[in-house]
């Protein structure tokens, strides 16, 4: 059973008003906040949260104080009916991440009911027998799957059910997706520590960023190695069992014999594991260990010294997912692949070697 989502006051008041909108009850100027409290009998607070939750979905347009706020023409983007999305995370703590709260809030500010499905990736093993059969069983007009493999994003494409890769092996799929364009950017902290001096550089990254070849972004840091003389091979992506106790086993066996001078870790639960692992065996960071997250966190803006990461706005991701949902409502095709900027962002967890 899929979590219940709790509308606010606020949220259901614009969902009512968002329907009329798109039944054309009003044209020209929108009601002001005192009539629709009078006419709703709810209060005129609660009105005013559902008018600017409208204008955020671009289905009204403020003109400022006292002018009243006009009601936005129709366009390929607007929803025309509420369809029921659900969000399969690669992890059930995802759903705690702030771009996949933005998004949920995001869609449901475009009308629609969002939903988490009863399991994620991980817990599913990534099998596609056991995501055909939790999607069979699951009610969805439409499903957004963060960070799935090829294999398993190559079987929503198939099924011609709606479907929204963010990030995952997407590239070459008729799927629509979105995810930042983080090559260049890992090339240039991998060439910022090769600058420093490092040569044992490790990169760290889920057995599907690996296998069956490494993806753009691991591409893009083995070819920086090889431009400047270093054969990259198993050791700078190291291969490990994907759990806790796997990933744990591999930090112990590279820090046993020739220990790393910089890590690169992806996803900020991986980063911060290795963090606690390199504190533990009573190394510095960046004096001992140079340290690079492959994503940011709002927990970074309270490390000293600052995290060096790569980092990407969610906005335009949340953007990208909420427009093809619109895109769905309304009865069109949606496959279109879109890349965000990323950037490289130097702090003070490295340093020469």
């Amino acid at each position: 059973m899929s979590r219940l989502v709790v509308l606010t006051a606020a949220e259901q008041v614009a969902a009512h008003l968002r329907g009329e909108l798109l039944r054309g009850t009003w044209s020209g100027l929108m009601p002001g906040g005192d009539r629709l409290a009078a006419e709703l009998g709810i209060g005129r607070d609660t009105v005013e949260a559902a008018l600017r939750m409208l204008e955020e979905g671009g289905l009204l347009v403020n003109q400022g104080r006292r002018r009243g706020r006009l009601i936005a023409p129709l366009t390929d983007a607007t929803p025309t009916r509420r369809i029921r999305v659900v969000v399969l995370p690669y992890e059930s703590m995802d759903r705690g991440l702030d771009y996949i709260v933005e998004l949920r809030h995001g869609l449901s500010d475009a009308g629609h009911s969002v939903h988490y499905s009863p399991k994620s990736l991980t817990e599913l093993g990534m099998d596609l027998g056991r995501v055909a059969r939790m999607v069979e069983h699951t009610e969805a007009d439409a499903w957004v799957v963060i960070a799935g493999s090829r294999e398993v994003l190559e079987w929503f494409a198939a099924q011609g059910k709606p479907a929204f890769a963010v990030f995952g092996r997407r590239r070459g799929l008729r799927i629509a997706s979105v995810g930042p364009d983080k090559p260049p950017a890992m090339a240039a902290a991998t060439r910022t520590l090769l600058g420093l001096g490092h040569s044992r550089i490790v990169l760290l990254v889920r057995q599907m960023r690996r296998l069956p070849k490494p993806g753009a972004v691991e591409q893009a840091f083995l070819d920086t190695l090889a431009e400047h003389g270093i054969s990259p091979g198993p050791y700078h992506l190291p291969d490990w069992v994907d759990h806790a106790e796997g990933y744990h086993a591999r930090l112990q066996s590279l820090f046993r014999h020739t220990p790393p001078t910089a890590l690169i870790v992806d996803e900020v639960a991986l980063f911060t594991a290795a963090q606690q692992f390199i504190g533990s065996k009573g190394l510095r960071v960046p004096e001992d260990v140079s340290l690079v997250s492959t994503d940011y966190d709002t927990s970074f803006e309270w490390c000293r010294p600052r995290i060096s990461h790569i980092r990407w706005d969610t906005r335009p991701v949340v953007k990208r997912v909420v427009r093809w949902a619109n895109h769905i409502s309304r009865g069109k095709e949606d496959f279109r692949q879109t890349l965000t900027p990323a950037e490289f962002v130097e702090g003070g967890t490295i340093g020469p070697v």
